[in-house]
């Protein structure tokens, strides 16, 4: 969920500041705007953060008391240039201890596109190696896109930052993915917002790269002909797909329907032929430019379709995969976009 109760958000429609109140569903939540409370869709919403470090001060703001959820305008250099690169921004939230010291509690974590392309991405958060969290979305050109919250106590678990972008609109002449990734040291971070707390800076960020990367050059060509006159036979590699087996746009998984010797397989067995199936027709859907493909696994104990999903999840041509009631197969299929 985006707001939690107690976040200071920005009503968009109006420009006016409120405080999220009430948690209604996960697509409503209930605001107070001057003790008017009214309910309001999250994608009207926005943390107000941005919106102060980027509006323009005709005059010096006074140097005034803060309280706990104001911050303070953003000096940071990613603020400056509107095409300076992509960055993962970082704003600490900070709390009153007993003794009236500001500590830090969590990092609202956002990633910034001051780029002149839009960006699709996939993000991932691991501690110690182990995956914590992961999204998917799109991020326009000369906008920052809200990530999530991290608890500031969490540095200390070794924390990865993973990304794999693409081009929103695909161009030939650019990489078809481009892979970043940023470990984040406590020493490091301490520093960093030492450094801005002294500036009067409010985040701190990093750098993934100042401009998406032009296609790699392809390989010469090389000589085959002295294999062809050896009996070899050669074969267009644009032309591949013509030799591939058909593929399917559903796979029944069911191990009656890929063996009839399934009576005499041990359990480790039948599951190895049903995944071994399965990668075999997800590696030719995507090899045939399938848009989607559905494969019925049925429910069980469930252990097939977990780790057809950590499968899936690993793959960087899938775009999506949702497991959800069908009227056809009711839990036991799993839907995948590409």
């Amino acid at each position: 969920m985006k707001f939690q109760v107690g976040d200071k958000v920005t009503v968009l429609h109006s420009n006016e500041e409120a405080e999220v109140v009430e948690m209604i569903n996960d697509k409503m939540v209930m605001v107070d705007v001057r003790g008017v409370k009214f309910p309001a869709y999250i994608d009207q919403l926005d943390f107000p953060y941005f919106k102060r470090f980027s509006e323009k001060k005709d005059i010096p703001q006074k140097k005034e008391k803060r309280f706990v959820d104001e911050i303070r305008v953003d000096k940071s250099p990613a603020k400056n240039n509107p095409l300076d690169g992509v960055w993962l921004s970082f704003l600490p939230v900070s709390d009153t201890d007993e003794f009236g010291d500001e500590v830090v509690e969590s990092l609202k974590i956002h990633l910034i596109n001051h780029s002149a392309s839009g960006l699709h991405f996939q993000y991932k958060l691991s501690y110690f190696g182990k995956m914590d969290f992961e999204l998917q979305n799109d991020v326009a050109a000369g906008k920052d896109f809200y990530l999530h919250d991290m608890s500031f106590a969490t540095l200390n678990d070794s924390p990865s930052f993973d990304l794999v972008f693409s081009l929103s609109v695909p161009d030939k002449k650019k990489a078809p993915h481009y892979e970043r990734s940023l470990k984040l040291k406590p020493r490091q971070v301490f520093m960093r917002i030492e450094e801005i707390r002294r500036k009067g800076g409010a985040s701190f960020t990093y750098k993934l790269f100042d401009v998406y990367p032009e296609k790699p050059p392809e390989d010469d060509k090389s000589d085959f002909q002295p294999l062809e006159k050896r009996g070899y036979k050669m074969y267009d590699a644009s032309k591949t797909r013509q030799h591939l087996e058909p593929a399917k746009y559903e796979v029944d998984l069911h191990i009656e329907k890929l063996t009839e010797a399934w009576s005499h397989l041990s359990n480790f067995e039948m599951l190895t032929l049903q995944l071994n199936t399965f990668e075999k027709y997800l590696n030719l859907a995507i090899a045939h430019h399938q848009r989607n493909l559905i494969v019925i696994h049925g429910v069980g104990t469930g252990k097939l379709k977990d780790e057809i999903h950590e499968i899936l999840k690993s793959r960087r041509e899938v775009r999506s995969f949702i497991n959800q009631y069908d009227p056809r197969y009711g839990y036991g299929a799993t839907e995948i976009f590409l």
